[in-house]
């Protein structure tokens, strides 16, 4: 299996990364990210992305992958709605619409949250336009969509 993994050095990504490094059936990992990982493995292979907002040509070399996990993401204190809507929304469905019209047999996970609102008519900013993010991503052309909302993470030291 190939995967692709946006986000690998954020929390989340990095225990994705763990588990895709020591899976069997796992033969290589691409890393979408603006910045190279300090970490060497066998398996993976990096995408430097310096601006993921205009990413298309690096993630148009990325063809024949059965899985992505975007775990890409950022807390919406402190941000204007439009800006957390640039990076919550838009960068995310960029980057899947791209992805998913070269691997249409891929499966897209999202890493959402808890709380996200599917009707987009919350009071809530983050949780409208993480509702508005899922709702777009579940009308991909690929073979399937997982959303997942955890409530807390905790960080394993």
């Amino acid at each position: 299996m190939k995967v692709i993994i946006s986000g690998a050095t954020g929390m989340v990504g990095q225990g994705v990364l763990r588990e895709c490094l020591t899976a069997d059936d796992v033969e290589q990992v691409a890393v979408v990210g603006r910045t190279k990982l300090t970490q060497v493995h066998p398996k993976i292979h990096q995408v430097i992305c310096p601006d993921l907002m205009h990413a298309d040509q690096e993630l148009e070399r990325l063809q024949g992958f059965d899985a992505c996990f975007f775990c890409l993401g950022v807390s919406s204190s402190g941000m204007s709605e439009e800006r957390y809507r640039q990076v919550t929304y838009d960068l995310t469905l960029g980057l899947a619409t791209v992805l998913a019209k070269n691997n249409p047999g891929m499966t897209f996970v999202y890493v959402s949250g808890a709380g996200t609102d599917s009707s987009e008519q919350g009071k809530s900013m983050w949780a409208r336009v993480k509702g508005a993010t899922e709702n777009a991503l579940q009308k991909l052309s690929v073979a399937g969509v997982y959303l997942f909302r955890p409530g807390v993470i905790q960080p394993f030291v």
